[in-house]
């Protein structure tokens, strides 16, 4: 991920609350590692990503099991910072590892926060928690993990690369993906 920028993440809750959706978006290549090319992207001004997972009132507390990109996989749940008066969460620790065999075929640790810009305080906070947890032997300490980049302004990319992308069709070939991944999840 350390190729794209603004990054974001929309959960829609299931009405029985038992399953949820993601909608990751995602820019890239980033401005600051690819400062010659990243806006003559197809996906400069977006991409969508969808996938979901299940809660089962049976399964240990903490884990949904997600589906995407064509695999299964379980998710845990290891941290939720709230809000003291609202009760919604603030900042959220999720785990994901895929082993097949016995051999780790994927690994993820995200610090999710509903503050898309975190001050160091914070997130050196989320770390101090993610360490009292045990997943810095699986990259969740500083030096291992990467902060998506921000863009400073939020503006769409126009010129002649992206008028190009439009008349060969690519944002309706990405629309007509996410859409498909979305559909293959609910």
């Amino acid at each position: 991920f350390k190729e794209i920028y603004d990054t974001t993440l929309e959960i829609k809750l299931s009405d029985d609350g038992r399953s949820y959706t993601n909608n990751l978006g995602i820019k890239g290549p980033s401005p600051k590692s690819n400062p010659l090319s990243w806006d003559k992207s197809p996906i400069a001004n977006g991409a969508h990503y969808f996938w979901g997972g299940d809660i089962n009132e049976n399964d240990v507390r903490g884990l949904a099991l997600e589906r995407g990109f064509g695999v299964e996989f379980p998710n845990y749940i290891i941290d939720v910072k709230t809000d003291s008066n609202t009760r919604e969460y603030k900042e959220a620790i999720q785990f994901q590892c895929i082993e097949v065999g016995g051999v780790r075929l994927y690994e993820g640790i995200d610090f999710m926060s509903r503050t898309p810009e975190m001050s160091d305080e914070e997130l050196n906070d989320m770390h101090a928690r993610a360490e009292k947890a045990g997943l810095y032997p699986y990259g969740a300490s500083p030096e291992q993990m990467h902060h998506i980049e921000r863009k400073s302004s939020s503006d769409d990319v126009h010129n002649a690369w992206q008028t190009l992308w439009e008349v060969v069709g690519v944002n309706k070939l990405l629309d007509m993906a996410a859409e498909i991944t979305k559909e293959s999840i609910i």
